[in-house]
């Protein structure tokens, strides 16, 4: 193998590894800061986690775009949503069946369908404008309206709950908003809560003081920003090497390292008996890859949308509503569904990539 290519792949890997640590570090720091200042668990796992998540697209995105890389800006943000369900839950799904929940149903699902399909139609002119970007960020902060409105429906009686994962009555806010109090505890790769925690040998324990949580925000994001500009430059050189295009380096290899986050985030959620934080999480990061990454990107400078980023979209879509079609007929993943998933992902990959 030539020399060249071993470098870009291990500057590729490398620079992938840095991402997530980097979300991680930026997630602590983020969250530990909302804590000093008295906002809930259940505010941060909703915003500064979910935000957190979707850092290594963003960055990457962001950094592609100035550039000059719209394959890979656009191409990983969708190549990150079609592999998000297909490949993220299909392998999940395909080890231990997933649970879907009422809301993800009724208003997430609906909702994703809906800024893909804004995201269409602002492509349809071959650029996304900073006024597509502006949009964006206005679906966005409805978006986090509808989650913190989620969050203020929590009743005093789930704070008797002191585990999520016994929960198995029928999904109602409560219920959600319980989940969504975990989302936080998974990211940050703790234990989930259980019974004997509150117990009175239970040691608490001490909390960074604000300037080293300052410090852990700070790097998390200055690692953000070294690691994806090297992970660009490295993509775009290997993309040239095998003469492939932006358009393919994003919807595959960079989609799939910046999904990294992700995937550890929902794997686990499932493994411990949480699996409709699973579902929850990749639906949410769809969401916000539309909405906070290419908002975010098309606002610092507008994106040149290639005509094939739309049929990219289209399976996105399609992605989603079968998802939708999985929620209402049984109200969760069961394993064949998770194979017929990444089959899907298969077929896609086959037509349009190869």
């Amino acid at each position: 193998m030539n020399t060249e290519i071993i470098k870009q792949l291990a500057i590729l890997i490398v620079g992938f590894t840095l991402l997530v640590k980097g979300a991680d570090l930026f997630v602590d720091g983020a969250s530990g800061i909302a804590k000093k200042f008295g906002i809930s668990e259940l505010i941060i796992g909703l915003t500064i986690v979910a935000m957190g998540t979707s850092a290594p697209e963003a960055a990457v995105s962001i950094a592609a775009a100035t550039k000059g890389s719209a394959g890979i800006s656009i191409g990983n943000v969708i190549g990150s949503n079609i592999m998000n369900i297909f490949i993220i839950l299909g392998v999940v799904a395909a080890i231990v069946p997933l649970k879907i929940e009422e809301s993800t149903i009724r208003y997430e699902m609906p909702f994703t369908i809906l800024v893909t399909v804004a995201f269409v139609l602002m492509g349809r002119d071959s650029l996304i404008t900073r006024l597509d970007g502006a949009i964006l960020w206005v679906g966005l902060l409805i978006y986090i309206g509808y989650l913190l409105k989620q969050a203020k429906q929590k009743t005093p009686e789930s704070n008797t709950s002191p585990s999520v994962a016994s929960c198995n009555e029928e999904t109602s806010p409560t219920k959600t908003t319980e989940a969504a109090e975990t989302v936080l505890k998974v990211a940050n790769n703790t234990a989930l809560p259980d019974t004997t925690a509150n117990s009175p040998e239970a040691v608490p324990e001490e909390s960074p003081s604000i300037w080293k949580l300052i410090a852990f925000t700070i790097a998390g994001l200055a690692v953000i920003l070294v690691s994806s500009d090297y992970a660009v430059d490295a993509a775009t050189t290997l993309a040239k090497i095998f003469n492939i295009s932006d358009r393919v380096i994003g919807l595959t290899i960079v989609a799939l390292g910046t999904s990294l986050p992700e995937l550890v985030t929902s794997a686990t959620a499932a493994l411990r008996g949480n699996g409709d934080l699973a579902v929850g999480n990749v639906i949410g990061s769809c969401i916000f890859n539309i909405l906070f990454v290419l908002g975010s990107s098309a606002l610092i400078m507008p994106i040149p949308c290639a005509s094939n980023f739309l049929s990219d979209a289209y399976v996105a879509v399609a992605a989603t509503i079968l998802l939708l079609i999985f929620g209402y007929t049984q109200r969760k993943i069961v394993r064949w569904e998770g194979l017929l998933l990444l089959a899907c992902y298969i077929a896609y990959a086959y037509v349009a990539l190869v």
